[in-house]
């Protein structure tokens, strides 16, 4: 996958990151992981129901990428915001969907054909490596982002946890949402993101009387 040359800082991303920018909306609107992203199809939108379906990735074994369940094995169901169904409806005004064929499972798997919305310029699968440092790489250094292991394309789905915790999602559907195997996982990894219990009654409270956040005199706000 050839990625255009990436422009200065102050300007905006590489050329061909327009092609893929659907991947971040998918990472950091529905929590999908990497290989997820890359499989998803428009078989999988359930417009009526307002889901995604994550029922396959894009990986590689043995050298040969493949088709294969979510991790784990875990086929699951996630809220589809209203934002994301637009770049994903848009997406496809842009970018043509294209049929990828790949092995089911392992390298001699039977193969299977899927409509993808993400695919390389020349119609090819996208393979992990490749993204990482054609587009990926290119697209945060040219945002002035520094190229760490922290700032990998994982980031996405720790936004997409720490959003809805913040917003008082609890950890049971949260662990649905993200496909772990149970909430107790998901509970130790992003235990550090939970809003204290202290700031949580104040919300509690201040929603039950009908009150804002307050300043530092005590006094509501709007």
């Amino acid at each position: 996958m050839q990625a255009g040359s990436p422009r200065s800082r102050s300007g905006t991303a590489p050329a061909t990151w327009s092609r893929y920018r659907v991947a971040v909306d998918l990472g950091a609107g529905c929590g999908l992981r990497q290989g997820e992203i890359f499989a998803v199809s428009p078989d999988d939108v359930d417009t009526t129901r307002r889901l995604l379906h994550v029922v396959r990735q894009i990986k590689m074994v043995r050298g040969t990428l493949v088709f294969a369940p979510p991790k784990g094995g875990k086929l699951r169901e996630v809220p589809l915001p209203d934002a994301v169904a637009t770049r994903l409806r848009e997406h496809a005004e842009q970018v043509d969907h294209v049929p990828v064929t790949l092995p089911w499972g392992t390298p001699d798997g039977e193969p299977r054909t899927v409509m993808v919305y993400l695919s390389t310029a020349n119609g090819s699968p996208i393979s992990r490596p490749s993204f990482n440092a054609n587009v990926w790489k290119p697209a945060i250094r040219a945002a002035g982002v520094e190229d760490t292991r922290q700032n990998g394309m994982h980031v996405l789905r720790h936004t997409y946890a720490s959003v809805l915790l913040d917003a008082g999602e609890n950890i049971k559907a949260l662990s649905l949402y993200l496909g772990h195997a149970d909430p107790g996982f998901t509970l130790r990894v992003y235990t550090h993101l939970l809003p204290t219990s202290e700031e949580r009654t104040r919300r509690a409270i201040d929603a039950a009387f009908g009150r804002g956040p307050t300043d530092p005199d005590g006094l509501a706000t709007a």
